[in-house]
């Protein structure tokens, strides 16, 4: 369910509309692949942190667990 201020709440399905810049460069071939393949999907949204981030979490086919952080200019509610 989203908020009154149309942001999505922790809990909702986001969209991960696009990474920040630099975002995947420091990252394993493999995770590299994971987190661009859900970018455009739909996506759990945990928790906003500390620092107001958006903490994403996805598994992949094989059941490898991802959680991604980015700004909340990233994510969009899906649906």
């Amino acid at each position: 369910m989203t908020s009154p201020t149309g942001k999505p709440e922790p809990g909702d399905m986001v969209i991960l509309v696009d990474l920040p810049p630099g975002f995947l460069d420091d990252l394993p071939t493999e995770d590299q692949a994971a987190i661009s393949a859900v970018v455009g999907k739909p996506i759990r949204l945990n928790e906003y942190d500390d620092l107001g981030r958006a903490e994403l979490e996805f598994t992949e086919a094989d059941g490898t667990i991802h959680f991604v952080y980015v700004g909340p200019e990233f994510i969009t509610a899906a649906g």
